[in-house]
This record gives structure tokens, sequence and C-alpha cells, in this order.
């Protein structure tokens, strides 16, 4: 399989490992927002959070949580994003389920989404396709 995470949990290519059980693995990204931006990744290889089980993305949102509250303490970072993309439009590069845990020091360049303003009547229309969805 040419996934790079595969490799990494296989030990195929090598990681800084923070955290791992029988079904989760979490390491330092190599290209961090900030020093300390973790990953964490089920063992499994799923791509997306849309077929990931839920009990595994529920599980990997503790663990991620966790991660954020050792980041704050030990690395003194003064706040956490915690993010997934899921898909190519959302910025997905590696095509396995993963969370990024973005330590925030209050000193980088590191910019969030700018909002935008619905057009009349259409945020109720989406809150309704959403949902009728579910």
């Amino acid at each position: 399989m040419g996934c790079v995470f595969c490799k990494v949990i296989s030990g195929e290519l090598p990681s800084s490992k923070v955290y791992e059980d029988e079904e989760v693995f979490a390491f330092l990204d190599i290209k961090p927002v900030n020093p300390g931006h973790a990953l964490v990744i089920p063992k499994k290889h799923f791509e997306s959070i849309h077929d990931t089980p839920d009990e595994l993305v529920a599980k990997m949102s503790v663990i991620a949580k966790k991660i954020a509250g050792v980041i704050e303490q030990k690395l003194g970072a003064k706040g956490v994003n915690i993010g997934m993309n899921n898909g190519v439009a959302a910025g997905q590069i590696v095509f396995h389920a993963h969370i990024h845990i973005m330590p925030r020091y209050g000193t980088d360049s590191f910019k969030l989404w700018a909002g935008k303003e619905y057009k009349m009547g259409e945020r109720e229309s989406v809150a309704e396709k959403i949902k009728s969805g579910l």
C-alpha cells in the first residue's frame, strides 16, 4: 500500500510518536504549523471521516483532546486549533483519516478562514437540507 501514514504505523517510515494504543497512533507533523503540531490517526486505513467508524472517530477525538491539554501544559501553547481536512476541496493531502492538533502561541502568522454572509433566505434553506439528511 502506498499510504504514507500506513508506512508510519508499520515503522517503514520514521516518526516522532507521542501516543499509541491498539487502534490509534499519534505523532508530530513533519511540516508543523508550530512546534508540537501533532496528528492523531487510526491504525487501520480509512480515507476520511466519512468511512471511519463513529466509535473510532470518537476515540481519536478524545485522544486529540488529551494531547491538546498536554501541549498547552508542557509546551506553553496559549491555545490549540483542532481540525480534520476531508477531501481535496477541504485541503486533505494524505488520504488516511487524521486529526490535526495545532499549538498556537499568539505570535505565528497562521490564519483562520474569513466568514461570509448568507444571502437572503439561504441560511434557512441550508439548515433545512442538513436537517432533512439527519
